[in-house]
């Protein structure tokens, strides 16, 4: 057999086995108890954002002052706010805000982070040091103030802090791609493709990474709920949306603090939502990362 169809019958064999790979993890997700919570509450913020004007009773902006902080009720099934807007509907859009934010800042921080990690456990030596100095200067500094330092920088808005987020998150995407990546670069399939004339390049791009995605994946559904957190903390603290009336889970909860006492549900729901979901991405994570773990198969 010439070494071009040994090298195509790799491939389809690593095909082949990456696909079981998944499959396998997807059937022993659903038999994941934990797991299985966190994905079904995950669909389950997810379909609401999808359906927000269908479920919202009314338009998070409209303010109605004759209802203002309206306790829970039949006609207002969360109550109201300060200016008479339905609490339910700002909640249900919120969840479009909160959970975009997240998923973009986590996509950004993995694009950032899977460059430098990519580049560093592809060439090691003296580019792996230096970058490996910059990432742990980065995670030296607390994410949610390395986001408030990158928000303060370029000013207060929705791109802003998904940006933010996402550049605070990349040092943990960078650090555990490289470290697969060195573990992957004296796998015996990447050493026999080098000796077969493969270039860094296509051994990175079709032989490491693709080997080297289930801890990037688990890593990126558990920092979907830090994301979370960070960009309701970065509207708790006023650095949220430029516009207040934006219905954004961490900027309610600003606006409920004056009320503690007089309107305890203000509070209550967005900080309620907030927890579920995060909760959610961490019981899912979890659930991945047994799922993936191929000392679990059965």
């Amino acid at each position: 057999m010439s070494d071009v169809a040994s090298v195509r019958l790799a491939s389809d064999i690593d095909s082949v086995g990456t696909q079981g790979l998944w499959g396998q993890a997807w059937r022993r997700l659903l038999r994941n108890g934990p797991g299985l919570v966190g994905l079904v509450l995950i669909l389950l913020f997810v379909l609401v954002a999808l359906l927000a004007p269908l479920i919202a009773p009314s338009d998070p902006l409209r303010a109605n002052l004759p209802e203002t902080l309206q306790a829970p009720s039949v006609e207002h099934l969360m109550g109201t706010d300060l200016l008479g807007r339905d609490l339910l509907g700002r909640v249900v859009y919120g969840a479009r805000i909160s959970l975009l934010a997240s998923v973009v800042s986590v996509i950004v921080g993995l694009v950032a982070g899977g460059i430098i990690g990519s580049i560093a456990g592809a060439l090691g030596g003296r580019v792996d040091a230096v970058l490996m100095r910059i990432v742990d200067t980065l995670m030296a500094i607390p994410s949610v103030l390395l986001a408030i330092g990158i928000v303060a920088t370029l000013g207060r808005g929705l791109p802003q802090i998904m940006f933010a987020v996402g550049i605070a998150n990349a040092p943990v995407f960078a650090r555990i791609l490289r470290g697969t990546l060195l573990e992957v670069r004296t796998a015996e399939y990447v050493v026999a493709a080098r000796s077969l004339g493969a270039s860094e390049l296509r051994l990175l791009l079709r032989h490491m990474l693709p080997n080297s995605l289930t801890p990037i994946v688990v890593a990126a559904t558990l920092a979907l709920a830090t994301a979370l957190i960070d960009v309701a903390s970065l509207g708790f603290l006023g650095l949220g949306p430029p516009d207040p009336r934006t219905a954004e889970w961490g900027t309610m909860l600003t606006d409920s603090t004056q009320f503690l006492r007089e309107a305890p549900w203000l509070i209550f729901f967005p900080a309620a939502a907030l927890v579920l979901t995060a909760i959610g991405f961490n019981l899912l994570g979890d659930g991945l990362r047994a799922s993936l773990d191929p000392r679990m198969k059965r």
